[in-house]
């Protein structure tokens, strides 16, 4: 089966979804196809802070009709560490706020709106490789549900297939990328309480770090420093919930059934190459970070707001210099974000072997980060986002 289009996307995730909407809004049509099921797709509990731009991008281009609505608006974090809490104000201090979103949320409402708008979305089919990148016809060969060949035609492919991405080796080769693999991983739970605050909580303390987050008003997301090999099942719940309360001493924890666990390694990369020819990774597939910072999704997002009007110009106007910069200009933010997540997770975490010197140097980090108006403004200006290039055209349209 051979099929062409203008614009082939590998992976239904929150970049080629979005990718997908913002082309459709310029008249550029797409077909998306991804290897997981919807049901899959849309049920895969993933973390879920957006930045503001984030947001901005989702509700007034319609990609979703419930994230200000659904999603709850947080307007600061709290830095816990030394027996103290300290929040950093976001809203007085930098004018911006971030959302609490699941993932799972927004790929509900991008596949809703897709289908909705006849969008050629293919589940069960999957990305084998690349072929001719560097072609003015690269293809994608996948396999779908049947194990019958797919082969999809296009005037460019674009990989948003994640971290094992089938479309980063048609653009990095053999080259790879920049990597960090970091020597402590997080303990994640899911529980079902009400929230034990009202923001996110990152707290420093002497045996690691922790962070309380949330997921709902009905279940929370909570997570703990641990070693990366740590077994999930190594812990009794009740184990869990006394190693949870050591590492925000002097909070309560609302505590519940937990109905999930799982060990979330730390790693951090940053591909050679973001494109080749006209074949071009986004999201995961070209980038991933720690997840202390919240960057994640958001720099998808970033990625695709930049790329969608790198392609109306290119495939409607025959310009190609926004499609020839994308690469150096989506890697400043990239590298920006890649900083902001390993300051973040450097500064909140214990390292293994750290002795007490170690111990109150973070602590005097810590305390010249809370007590400075400057050190509060960048924690506040990167974790709610800088601007999104290209945004202002993509909302307008």
């Amino acid at each position: 089966m051979s099929t062409r289009t203008r614009v082939a996307i590998i992976g239904a995730g929150p970049a080629g979804l979005l990718l997908s909407h913002l082309l459709d809004r310029q008249g550029i049509e797409s077909i998306v196809i991804d290897s997981r099921s919807r049901e899959e797709i849309e049920t895969t509990i993933r973390a879920g802070i957006l930045e503001q731009g984030t947001v901005e991008v989702l509700a007034e281009t319609g990609a979703s009709h419930r994230v200000r609505s659904a999603g709850q608006m947080h307007e600061g974090i709290e830095l816990r560490f030394d027996g103290e809490s300290h929040r950093i104000d976001f809203t007085a201090t930098v004018g911006r706020a971030v959302w609490l979103y699941p993932q799972h949320e927004v790929l509900k409402d991008l596949v809703a709106a897709r289908l909705a708008a006849g969008q050629d979305l293919r589940f069960h089919v999957t990305a084998e490789r690349v072929e001719d990148a560097e072609t003015d016809r690269p293809k994608v060969i996948a396999t779908d549900f049947d194990g019958n060949r797919v082969i999809i035609e296009a005037e460019i492919v674009v990989g948003a297939d994640g971290s094992r991405s089938v479309a980063r080796e048609a653009v990095t080769g053999t080259y790879g990328g920049y990597f960090r693999e970091y020597p402590f991983a997080w303990f994640g739970i899911l529980c079902e309480a009400p929230p034990s605050a009202e923001e996110l909580i990152y707290s420093n303390a002497p045996d690691g770090f922790a962070l309380i987050s949330q997921r709902s008003p009905e279940v929370q997301r909570m997570y703990f420093q641990c070693d990366p090999n740590t077994d999930t099942e190594a812990y009794s719940d009740a184990q869990l919930w006394d190693i949870l309360r050591s590492r925000v001493p002097g909070r309560t924890l609302k505590e519940g059934p937990i109905s999930k666990r799982d060990v979330l390694r730390f790693r951090s990369f940053v591909a050679h190459e973001m494109r080749r020819g006209r074949v071009v990774i986004v999201g995961d597939a070209a980038h991933t970070v720690p997840p202390t910072g919240a960057k994640g999704m958001n720099l998808a997002v970033a990625d695709v707001v930049l790329l969608s009007e790198a392609l109306r110009a290119f495939l409607l106007q025959a310009d190609e210099s926004l499609f020839n910069a994308f690469p150096e200009t989506a890697r400043k933010r990239i590298w920006k974000a890649q900083h902001f997540s390993w300051w973040m997770t450097n500064m909140l975490h214990v390292q293994p072997g750290a002795d007490d010197f170690d111990r109150m140097r973070q602590i005097g980090e810590l305390r010249t980060v809370v007590e400075s108006e400057s050190g509060r403004a960048y924690l506040a200006e990167a974790y709610t986002g800088w601007p999104l290039n290209g945004m202002e055209h993509n909302v307008r349209q």
